[in-house]
């Protein structure tokens, strides 16, 4: 569920009317719900109940500082897969030991950083990431905790690019060479081996992958185990999908989620780490735009608005599908009409929908994104010389810009033109 719903024939975020945001604010703006991310959190947090386990949110689903700080003053730890990302969560009051730090490509610098500020592992992703993690952990004279991410062959039957966990994937080390890995991380000077990282993809509508994955984890971590190592944690990924249709078939709850992981790997006696992002911020925000004009072209009325691509790239690279609904709630039994939803931007890729059936809309109307939370604001540019647009967070009666929109000459000043022009 989410906080956004029509009251007295308006969209309200909570108990502010989404109008009113976009009149002190302009459009287009991502607004998102206190209350949303809230209860998103504590669904997953309880469904782990009677399990020594952290929460600990994939922040690159939607990074915003005040986003990352509602959270972890609800006790959530963070995901983070850049040496930005890390410091993001520790402007916000993340402490170290609350920062797991995954992605393919950790930098010297950012391992650096890591272990200067704080961490509470790294999700080691190759043999020559490890022997990097170790030398410099050795020349700081610390220890650095890690979990090794193992690639268990499983098709997530998702989307093939947000699909992690198959062998041609990136991702990780085979599960097949993880227990040469291992021990060849135990005798590297610097490392402290605590457990297992596995992660097999995002926007997963069935369990079963699931399944798949923490059986072979389990079987793997007595296997390591019986070779010495003291495997005591288990960092069991993310990537819960969430209902981008209203008329889908809903994905499972966490609560199922969390009655799978008790089923596979509770008997271990491990502390349990799970990264949802899509599942958290995912519904928990919507993009609104505004109809710059109505165009009737050959057999079809293009609805063109001052959002785009660069703004929500996701329909351009996965052909993602977002309900679109007016801010001002149609009357019952109007008669609807066939729009293809579109962009300013100068490419025909700048196309949100086509053959949508939505409410009849003229010029000056407003429109909401719905779970647009997740991979928007944190993946949008500045593609045709457009402002990023605001963040606002609502809480109650109240909202708050959270990210200004800048103007074009702090756009155009960060430009440096050399001295021989």
């Amino acid at each position: 569920m989410d906080h956004f719903l029509y009251r007295d024939g308006e969209l309200y975020a909570e108990d502010v009317s989404v109008a009113d945001i976009a009149a002190a604010v302009g459009t287009p703006f991502y607004l998102y719900s206190t209350a949303t991310l809230t209860r998103h959190y504590q669904l997953f947090d309880e469904a782990l109940n009677g399990m020594e386990h952290m929460v600990c949110y994939a922040m690159k689903a939607a990074s915003n500082q005040a986003i990352l700080k509602t959270l972890a003053e609800l006790g959530a730890g963070m995901d983070v897969v850049s040496g930005g990302e890390y410091a993001r969560a520790k402007a916000a009051g993340v402490p170290g030991d609350r920062i797991v730090f995954s992605g393919v490509g950790k930098t010297r610098a950012e391992i650096r950083a890591a272990l200067e500020g704080g961490i509470r592992q790294f999700n080691v992703e190759s043999e020559p990431e490890l022997l990097v993690i170790s030398e410099v952990a050795s020349s700081l004279g610390k220890t650095a905790p890690i979990t090794v991410r193992v690639n268990p062959d499983v098709d997530a039957k998702t989307h093939a690019k947000i699909a992690t966990g198959k062998s041609e994937n990136k991702f990780g080390i085979p599960i097949s060479k993880a227990r040469a890995v291992y021990a060849e991380a135990a005798a590297l000077p610097g490392i402290d081996v605590i457990g297992i990282d596995v992660h097999i993809g995002s926007q997963l509508t069935d369990l079963e992958p699931y399944e798949l994955a923490y059986r072979k984890v389990a079987d793997l971590t007595e296997q390591l185990r019986a070779d010495g190592h003291n495997i005591r944690r288990l960092d069991l990924g993310g990537g819960l999908g969430i209902p981008y249709t209203r008329s889908n078939e809903a994905p499972p709850l966490p609560s199922d989620y969390g009655a799978l992981i008790k089923r596979t790997v509770g008997h271990l006696g491990c502390e349990i780490e799970i990264e949802p992002g899509r599942l958290i911020a995912g519904n928990a925000g919507i993009l609104v735009s505004r109809v710059i004009y109505v165009k009737q072209g050959e057999g079809r009325q293009f609805l063109i608005l001052d959002g785009a691509m660069n703004d929500l790239i996701r329909p351009a690279m996965y052909d993602a599908h977002h309900d679109i609904v007016p801010i001002v709630e149609p009357v019952a039994g109007v008669e609807q009409q066939s729009y293809d939803i579109v962009g300013p931007v100068c490419e025909s890729g700048d196309t949100f929908a086509k053959n949508r059936m939505m409410p009849p809309l003229a010029a000056g109307d407003l429109v909401a994104f719905r779970s647009a939370g997740a991979y928007g604001a944190v993946m949008a540019s500045e593609y045709n010389t457009r402002p990023l647009v605001p963040e606002v967070l609502a809480k109650g009666d109240q909202f708050a810009v959270i990210r200004q929109r800048p103007d074009f000459d702090e756009i155009i000043n960060r430009d440096t033109i050399p001295p021989w022009l």
